[in-house]
């Protein structure tokens, strides 16, 4: 039998617990517990078939690498972090594959900064020469012609 009651519950300021104020019905004594959701982990499955456990770490270092020297900032960074591991969580039940992880990153990042996004393609597509980068780029650039107004003519 429990020997307290809640007061108050409420999520906690990083949104990812249920901060609860409970009071001993014994004693009277205030306290405080988290409660955090268990989340089961993910396996992301190598190109070579092996399987290793999902690291939000990881896609936050590349993540960084990518964005090294950009107007980004730390906070965008652990955003961006956040966007991509609830994007996990949601859509794959237990297995993501690696190509699919590193598409769902680099949708985030085309979002977040150009150059970044290109960093990470190069890295992430091996990219062997500028015709590759072009191609990555092309569809980038159609969309942003479409989207400005025609320039006049000097």
């Amino acid at each position: 039998m429990d020997n307290d009651r809640v007061i108050d519950s409420r999520s906690s300021q990083d949104g990812l617990a249920i901060r609860r104020r409970r009071q001993c019905v014994n004693c009277g004594r205030r306290f405080t517990t988290y409660e955090r959701t268990e989340e089961t982990t993910i396996k992301v499955i190598k190109k070579d078939g092996s399987r290793v456990p999902f690291e939000r770490e990881k896609i936050k270092r590349g993540l960084e690498r990518a964005c090294w020297k950009r107007p980004i900032t730390t906070r965008q960074i652990e955003a961006t972090t956040l966007a991509i591991e609830n994007d996990i969580y949601q859509h794959f039940d237990s297995e993501v594959e690696s190509r699919e992880l590193g598409e769902i990153v680099m949708r985030y990042l085309r979002d977040l900064d150009a150059v970044a996004f290109v960093r990470f393609a190069s890295v992430y597509r091996q990219f062997n020469d500028a015709y590759d980068f072009f191609e990555e780029l092309r569809p980038m650039l159609n969309e942003n012609s479409k989207t400005d107004s025609p320039k006049a003519p000097k």
